[in-house]
């Protein structure tokens, strides 16, 4: 008889707890964006092989559902039907998130394309920090005056195949230094603060030098378009909570 008395309004209460819950975004777990270059772009590997810089155009950036702690972000095309690109970034932090998407550029040496440096999600304050080979690593601090991320060790920066489980597996694993205008290798976090410290070093904002013009047009970040369950279980929950008080009075009169 007690246990006629409980069930109904645990299950209230449980439907009641669904009705509370935050909904989580299905489409934000890989920060899935499609930018549109006027221009070309150089990118640092692993790429595709003599793909070392994009031509203007529509690409899609994902993040990899990586099994560790590294950032990755794959480039594919327009359709997603073709990968450009497997990098690997660190987290790069910015006080005040945008409501769009954002690129950021290495300045480059005059005639030639200007490089990725971080690519920050529509909303987040958190974004991706790009690291290249040792040798591009040193000639972009020099041309920036800025610190850059680097691959401390060998890797192959062109392939057949960018989403090769054994590229992906060397850039989880691969060891990232800094290399300074000076040409001096330091840790990461010399360089880099965490948050709330976190100094974002002066970077080109969706746009690059006179001399190369490269325009960047991020398409808005779309979710799902499905209706909302929420008013149904809420109907639910009082309903099963009525139900209790119903059973309970009419036990109360046996």
């Amino acid at each position: 008889m007690k246990f006629l008395k409980v069930a109904p309004i645990v299950c209230g209460l449980a439907l009641l707890g669904a009705v509370m819950s935050p909904i989580v975004k299905a489409d934000d777990y890989d920060k899935k964006t499609t930018v549109t270059f006027s221009g070309p772009v150089a990118i640092p590997p692993v790429h595709l092989q003599g793909w070392g810089v994009l031509p203007a155009g529509t690409y899609v950036f994902k993040l990899l559902n990586s099994s560790s702690n590294r950032h990755i972000v794959q480039i594919f095309n327009k359709d997603q039907n073709q990968i450009y690109a497997t990098i690997l970034a660190i987290p790069n932090y910015r006080l005040v998130a945008k409501d769009k998407t954002v690129i950021t550029f290495n300045e480059s040496v005059k005639g030639t394309p200007e490089s990725l440096r971080a690519w920050f999600f529509p909303g987040a304050n958190w974004g991706e920090e790009f690291v290249y080979p040792k040798a591009q690593a040193i000639e972009l601090a020099k041309v920036t005056n800025l610190p850059v991320l680097q691959i401390a060790a060998d890797v192959t920066p062109e392939v057949e195949k960018p989403d090769d489980p054994a590229v992906i597996a060397q850039l989880e694993r691969v060891p990232i230094r800094a290399v300074r205008p000076s040409g001096e290798v330091v840790e990461v976090a010399q360089v880099i603060q965490p948050a709330p410290q976190a100094r974002q070093a002066p970077t080109v904002i969706a746009q690059a030098s006179p001399a190369q013009p490269v325009q960047v047009i991020a398409a808005p970040a779309k979710l799902p378009a499905t209706g909302s369950s929420l008013p149904l279980v809420a109907l639910c929950g009082l309903l099963a909570l009525a139900g209790a008080f119903t059973v309970r009075s009419f036990t109360k009169s046996l």
